[in-house]
């Protein structure tokens, strides 16, 4: 499935060629496309230039089943479109890299083409991230459930998951008849997953995975396809969201409960085990006994240290030297997402003449700010949004890795 990148370029004062701006646009083009995964299944909805900030995404309902006979000679009195819909706001994006008195006007300079294709990548990324946030902010989820031997134990929250809850063809099984229980329609004939390469690992091990090229003419693949299993066909992207906590203290990664800690309404855990400064936690997320809370502040490693937590409700007993880790499964390792998705499930937007533009500056463009024609830079920018419209046809799949989950960053 191509991903098409709507970009000019702004070049005032205009002394560059035709070709050398035509140039400059594709380099940038061909590496940000293959960055957008995420973007390649989302509705796309142009925002003319001067149409404002706002853009509407609508949905038409399903029609209810017409079981009632018709009456000979009856006109029934038929149905009406029922429309609803969704708004979002686009943002702007951008960045650039200033050289000095590398851009000539009568030849393509190489260090100017390195730093196009580096702001092309770096473009894709961000605009992918941005779509990719949307979608795991999304609250239909499906945690993959631990497995010891042939024993299954059900997981409920990401902080009770471990190494053993890895996602199985059975879990795929599961979405699939999730997705189907709401009539959430295919996307060619299937269903598909946008998947982090270290979660695919554990798929493609499975004697039921076909691997892409089995299926499909290469033309007919979608950028970063794998293979298909479960009436599921699987995109991998390094870019898949990675949940991970940074260490807990600057020589530690986790710290402990120091001292046994009574059922209390102080929202208070005391720690030890670690070199930590004060309010270094503020904001952080720390997984305890399987549950997960957003610091509120701590003290500094010091004396009698402590961590306040937010919580809707009172701190449970906790026992003294009860570990505390970072963000994370129950063990602080990664857990990975995959998004599992029907047609239509979300919209992203591409904003005529600013999806996204290649900006040159030459030599000179400064005026009174580079009296001495020293800089030159070449940057972009672009106007985009994300917006999850039918919840229920998308299941954030959530997943540990046992070979990957202790070493896995967050993303």
């Amino acid at each position: 499935m191509a991903n098409h990148v709507n970009a000019t370029t702004d070049t005032s004062p205009n002394d560059l060629s035709a070709e050398m701006k035509t140039f400059y646009d594709m380099a940038l083009i061909d590496e940000a496309g293959p960055m957008l995964v995420h973007d390649q299944f989302g509705q796309k909805r142009p925002i003319p230039q001067n149409g404002g900030k706002t853009i509407e995404f609508r949905k038409f309902d399903s029609l209810p089943k017409a079981t009632a006979p018709l009456t000979e000679g009856v006109t029934p009195d038929g149905q009406r479109l029922s429309v609803s819909s969704v708004t979002a706001t686009v943002a702007q994006y951008g960045d650039y890299i200033t050289q000095s008195d590398v851009l000539e006007l009568t030849a393509l300079d190489n260090t100017i083409l390195e730093a196009t294709k580096l702001l092309g990548r770096q473009a894709g990324l961000t605009l992918d991230t941005i779509t990719r946030n949307a979608l795991v902010a999304g609250t239909n989820v499906n945690y993959c459930p631990k497995i010891s031997g042939t024993t299954e134990t059900a997981v409920t929250s990401r902080a009770a998951l471990d190494n053993t809850a890895k996602l199985t063809v059975d879990v795929v099984n599961q979405v699939v008849a999730k997705l189907r229980a709401q009539n959430a329609p295919t996307i060619g004939g299937d269903y598909v997953a946008v998947v982090h390469p270290y979660v695919a690992y554990d798929l493609m091990r499975d004697p039921e995975w076909i691997d892409a090229h089995k299926y499909a003419e290469p033309d007919a693949l979608f950028s970063g396809e794998l293979g298909k299993i479960g009436g599921v066909r699987f995109v991998g992207t390094t870019e898949a969201k990675v949940f991970r906590g940074a260490d807990l203290a600057s020589d530690s990664r986790t710290l402990a409960v120091n001292g046994a800690i009574t059922a209390n309404t102080t929202k208070e855990i005391t720690f030890d085990g670690g070199t930590v400064a004060a309010s270094a936690l503020k904001g952080k997320y720390i997984v305890v006994d399987g549950k997960t809370y957003k610091v509120a502040d701590n003290t500094a490693s010091s004396g009698t240290s402590k961590i306040t937590v937010e919580s809707d409700s009172n701190l449970p007993a906790i026992s003294d030297n009860t570990v505390i880790y970072p963000e994370g499964n129950s063990t602080g390792g990664a857990v990975f997402c995959t998004l599992v998705m029907g047609q239509g499930a979300y919209g992203v937007t591409e904003v005529e003449g600013g999806g996204l533009q290649t900006i040159v500056k030459q030599k000179g463009s400064a005026g009174t700010a580079d009296p001495l024609d020293q800089r030159s830079s070449v940057g972009w920018k672009a106007l985009k949004t994300a917006e999850l419209l039918i919840p229920q046809y998308l299941v954030r799949v959530e997943s540990c890795s046992p070979r990957f989950s202790d070493s896995a960053a967050a993303n």
